[in-house]
């Protein structure tokens, strides 16, 4: 692990940043904005990652706050989207609700083992590929004519990679309570 205040951490900051703008955006009505802003939050979602494994600036503190920024991106996103009106209200339900099982497994994982390791699956992967994927395809339907069939297929895709991968997160989880290595891989 390095000094804390490198490049990857600098871009997971960015992403901080640029959530309250994107909400900015949507109150206004300027979706085109939001769909920029987004975008470029989505693109220091993979790049923070990729650059601190590559220049070897990996670091306890980038691995806190990587999650919690894509956790604040999406979280934002789905609220705000479902607010105004974009997107139901049971589909940011959804995606919150998984976010909310994690973090308080992840506690109560803490509370009786102690330290321990969950690394990301694929399935998480793809539910964040997902989730985003959702985001931006709902924004340009708001600014172009892409079909509204799009966006439909993909929040309910969005919804049964969500609801899987949360309960793939249950199952390690409970895995990790009974065993004595506390290490979960998936």
């Amino acid at each position: 692990m390095s000094f804390p205040l490198n490049i990857p951490n600098t871009i997971t900051a960015v992403r901080f940043i640029l959530t309250p703008i994107f909400v900015l955006f949507l109150i206004e009505g300027d979706f085109f904005s939001a769909f920029l802003v987004f975008i470029g939050a989505a693109v220091t979602d993979g790049l923070d990652g990729l650059i601190a494994r590559l220049l070897k600036q990996k670091t306890t503190l980038g691995s806190y706050l990587d999650p919690i920024a894509d956790k604040l991106m999406l979280s934002t996103a789905y609220i705000a989207l479902a607010a105004i009106g974009i997107i139901p209200t049971w589909l940011a339900v959804v995606v919150i609700s998984r976010d909310v099982l994690i973090t308080m497994g992840a506690l109560v994982v803490t509370i009786f083992k102690g330290t321990f390791m969950m690394r990301p699956s694929v399935i998480s992967k793809a539910t964040t590929v997902f989730q985003i994927s959702t985001v931006i395809l709902v924004l340009m339907a708001q600014f172009t004519d892409l079909s509204p069939t799009l966006p439909f297929v993909l929040s309910w895709l969005t919804t049964v990679f969500t609801t899987v991968s949360g309960l793939h997160y249950v199952y390690f989880g409970l895995k990790i309570l009974n065993d004595n290595d506390g290490v979960a891989k998936g």
